[in-house]
């Protein structure tokens, strides 16, 4: 069967799962969508440029404690230095946002660099501790959005046959808050 490549309908299936999951024994973490889903994209519909976005899905985590404790959250899946995979080329980043503890809003600090405030993001292999007036905080509830933006470079989307990107990780409660 031949045919002209540039013409042919070619789909790539965007998924990224994110699984919740938690340590401490007394809490529990949850996420509203545990899986985003791009959708498929044709190959006619991409524009020549150096990467896609794919836009920025937001998602509401919660972690509900039996009795107060750290809140200090990771994000573990497969990184490198510049964030999480997608794919074998494409990452994406996250970003906490409109955090609270116990209906207090709190701001977010690298638990390995004390006194300076974080951006929200979450980076592989870092910790982010929730804070309000520079102290540690802990509380029973913590609510925050997640921000998920995801970037495939352009080169990853010329396939010949259907295949799927996915990236996957797990939210984790660090509690107490590593030092």
């Amino acid at each position: 069967m031949g045919g002209n490549p540039k013409r042919m309908g070619f789909l790539l299936l965007f998924t990224m799962v994110i699984a919740p999951g938690v340590q401490a024994e007394n809490c529990r973490l949850t996420v509203s969508q545990p899986r985003i889903d791009y959708g498929v994209i044709h190959r006619e519909a991409l524009v020549e440029r150096p990467s896609l976005a794919l836009g920025t899905r937001t998602l509401q985590l919660t972690v509900t404690c039996a009795a107060p404790a750290a809140m200090a959250l990771r994000f573990i899946g497969a990184a490198d230095g510049k964030g999480f995979l997608f794919g074998r080329q494409g990452r994406f980043h996250l970003r906490l946002k409109h955090a609270q503890v116990d209906g207090r809003t709190v701001e977010w600090q690298v638990a390995h660099l004390p006194g300076e405030t974080a951006s929200g993001e979450l980076l592989p292999g870092q910790v982010l501790v929730a804070r309000a007036a520079g102290v540690p905080v802990t509380g029973q509830r913590l609510s925050a959005q997640v921000e998920v933006e995801t970037n495939v470079p352009s080169a990853a989307l010329h396939v010949r046959n259907e295949e799927r990107l996915e990236g996957q990780g797990t939210f984790e409660l660090v509690s107490p808050a590593v030092p």
